[in-house]
C-alpha cells in the first residue's frame, strides 16, 4: 500500500481525490475538488461511534464490518467510474486511519491501484493553515468603491484576463453585506474558506502582487488571516466611482431579477430589512423602507439603503488604509475593467523602473 503525504499531494499531476468520510464530515470541510463517496452514512457513523464509547473498539469494528460488507461492490464501482486513463487515485478519511486503509485494500484486491493520504483531511488542514501566510504575494492592489459599483465583476474580468486575483467573497460564499447570501445558500464555513484561499493562492503563485477587494476582516461566517489583512491595509488603493443610478441598476440585476420569483425571496429580504431597521434611528427612513418592502419596490429600496445606510458607513472604513487612493470614474463594468488594467500596468511599469534603478 503506497502512502502519500500532503506535501507530496501537491506534485500529483492528475489526482482523483476520493473522500470516504460521511456526508456530514465532508460538508464541514473538504479538499477542493475531492469527490465524496462515503463508507458510512451519517447515521451509521453515529451508531459506530456510540458503540465504540459504550462497548469498546472490538465490538464497534465488528459492527462497522457488518455495515460495510454489503456495500463493497457498489463502493468500488463508484470509485472506478471516477477514473480516467491518466488519473492517479487518492483515498482519504479524517485521520488516514482504518477507513482509508480498508478501502485502499479493497481496491487492491479488485485490481485498482490507489494511494492513501497520510493523516487524512486533518493533516491537510494543518498543512494549509501553516502554508497560507507564506504564500501571500508581496504587494496588494485593493479595489475600493461604494456598494454596487461592480468591484466583484471587475475582479472576475481581471481573472479571465490572467491577472492574479483573490475573490474572497466567492471563497466565503457571501457578498459581504446583510443580503450577502441571496442566491448563494448559507455561505461557507471557515474550513471551506481556508481551503479555497489556499487553492486561490496556489493559482497565483509566482506573481509578486495580487488584486483583491477591500473586504472587512469578517466575510459572512469566515475570517481572513491576519497576514492578508496587513498586506491589504498597506496596499495600493484603486477607488472606483460610478453614479447612483448605475449602482442601483447593477444591484437590481444581481440581487433582484434572478431571484424575485423564488418562494424564499420575500422572506429573505424581509429578514434583512428587519436587521437594518433595528440599527436605524431616523423614523422617516424606516417608514420609507417598510413601504418599499410592502409594495415590493426593490429599486427604490436599494436606492434608500445605499444613500442612507451603506454609503455613510463606507467613508469611515477608508480611514483604516495607509496608502494613497487613485480615483477611477466609470459608467460601466467594462470601462471600469479597462481603467483598472491601465492603472495596474502603469503601477507595474513604475515598480519595474524603480527596481532597475536599484540594480
Amino acid at each position: 500500500m503506497r502512502e502519500l503525504t500532503v506535501e507530496e499531494l501537491e506534485n500529483i499531476q492528475n489526482p482523483v481525490i476520493i473522500d470516504i468520510r460521511s456526508p456530514i464530515e465532508f460538508k464541514d470541510g473538504a479538499i477542493p475538488g475531492a469527490i465524496n463517496i462515503p463508507l458510512f452514512s451519517n447515521e451509521e457513523r453515529e451508531e459506530i461511534g456510540t458503540i465504540y464509547k459504550k462497548e469498546g473498539q472490538a465490538i464497534a469494528r465488528w459492527r462497522a464490518m457488518e455495515l460495510v460488507s454489503p456495500k463493497i461492490p457498489n463502493l468500488l464501482q463508484q470509485i472506478k467510474e471516477t477514473l480516467t486513463d491518466n488519473s492517479e487515485l487518492i483515498i482519504h478519511c479524517w485521520r488516514g486511519g482504518m477507513r482509508s486503509k480498508a478501502v485502499v485494500t479493497f481496491l487492491e484486491f479488485a485490481g485498482l491501484y490507489a494511494m492513501r493520504l497520510v493523516g487524512g483531511y486533518k493533516a491537510y488542514r494543518q498543512f494549509i493553515l501553516k502554508q497560507i501566510p507564506t504564500m501571500i504575494p508581496e504587494k496588494a492592489i485593493v479595489l475600493h468603491g461604494l456598494t454596487g459599483v461592480g468591484k466583484t465583476e471587475v475582479l472576475k474580468n481581471l481573472k479571465n484576463l490572467g491577472y492574479p486575483i483573490l475573490d474572497l467573497e466567492e471563497m466565503a460564499g457571501h457578498r459581504g453585506s446583510i443580503f450577502g447570501t441571496i442566491g448563494l445558500g448559507d455561505g461557507h464555513n471557515q474550513k471551506t474558506f481556508d481551503s479555497l484561499l489556499y487553492k486561490g493562492l496556489q493559482e497565483i503563485e509566482g506573481f509578486n502582487y495580487l488584486i483583491m477587494e477591500a473586504e472587512s476582516k469578517r466575510i459572512g461566517k469566515t475570517i481572513q488571516p491576519e497576514e492578508l489583512m496587513v498586506k491589504k491595509m498597506k496596499g495600493i488603493n484603486l477607488h472606483l466611482h460610478t453614479s447612483l443610478n448605475h449602482r442601483v441598476d447593477h444591484l437590481v440585476h444581481e440581487y433582484v431579477i434572478p431571484f424575485e420569483n423564488e418562494p424564499w425571496y420575500e422572506k429573505k429580504i424581509s429578514e434583512g430589512i428587519d436587521r437594518i431597521l433595528r440599527r436605524m434611528r431616523d423614523t422617516e427612513i424606516k417608514k420609507q423602507l417598510i413601504h418599499t418592502l410592502k409594495v415590493r419596490n426593490y429599486p427604490e429600496m436599494i436606492a434608500i439603503l445605499l444613500e442612507k445606510y451603506y454609503d455613510p458607513r463606507y467613508e469611515h472604513a477608508l480611514m483604516d488604509y495607509e496608502g494613497q487612493f487613485i480615483d477611477i470614474f466609470t459608467d460601466g463594468i467594462d470601462e471600469a475593467t479597462a481603467k483598472v488594467i491601465s492603472q495596474i500596468e502603469k503601477l507595474m511599469n513604475e515598480d519595474q523602473k524603480a527596481f532597475e534603478g536599484k540594480v
